[in-house]
């Protein structure tokens, strides 16, 4: 039986400059989202949801495993790039700097992590979790920058910010083939799972 394994990215948040951006919680719209993704059951079945240690993703994960029965595996390692170094950026600087991330991959942009890190960070880590997950499917939940950088690295195209989500507030997600982790497309909103 083909096991099924998708990368969703948590969708919109509650920016608060105040708060370090990892402890960002789900906005109303994005808690929303999740919970009719939820209620479809269109993920069922899906066995193991691993998820980001970011609040955030904990909370997109916590609620798709209420529904799907899912067991939740936590991997620190599947979190956003780390940009701690600038912290909040309003959001022209924050545009700018991820363009720069994106378009510079192997060097830091003002002690952000470099692109190039956090894809080989991201592409161990999902490679390691679906080696040891039993068999069944497989729900990742974490962010667009190095969902972005994932679906890079499998695809076998260069880093590019040409490849992201969008920059609608995130909820999308991709399909990775079985055998050899290609994406089967490019991102999709979290709806397209239930709405025809």
């Amino acid at each position: 039986m083909t096991r099924l394994i998708r990368y969703l990215t948590h969708p919109q948040v509650n920016i608060d400059p105040e708060i370090p951006v990892p402890q960002w919680s789900l906005s109303a719209q994005g808690r929303a989202r999740v919970e009719a993704l939820a209620d479809s059951h269109a993920l069922l079945p899906t066995e193991y949801i691993y998820a980001s240690d970011e609040t955030k993703a904990l909370e997109t994960a916590g609620i798709l495993a209420e529904s799907s029965f899912a067991k939740v595996m936590i991997r620190a390692k599947m979190g956003e790039n780390d940009r701690s170094a600038t912290g909040f950026l309003d959001t022209d600087a924050f545009e700018t700097h991820a363009d720069a991330f994106f378009g510079d991959p192997k060097n830091s942009i003002d002690g952000w992590e470099p692109a190039a890190d956090a894809q080989a960070r991201i592409v161990t880590a999902v490679k390691a979790a679906i080696a040891e997950a039993p068999d069944g499917n497989l729900l990742f939940v974490g962010h667009g920058a190095v969902g972005t950088l994932l679906y890079c690295a499998l695809s076998d195209f260069p880093i590019d910010r040409k490849y992201d989500q969008g920059r609608e507030g995130g909820g999308n997600y991709i399909t990775l083939d079985t055998n050899t982790l290609r994406p089967q497309h490019h991102w999709q909103p979290m709806e397209a799972l239930y709405q025809t």
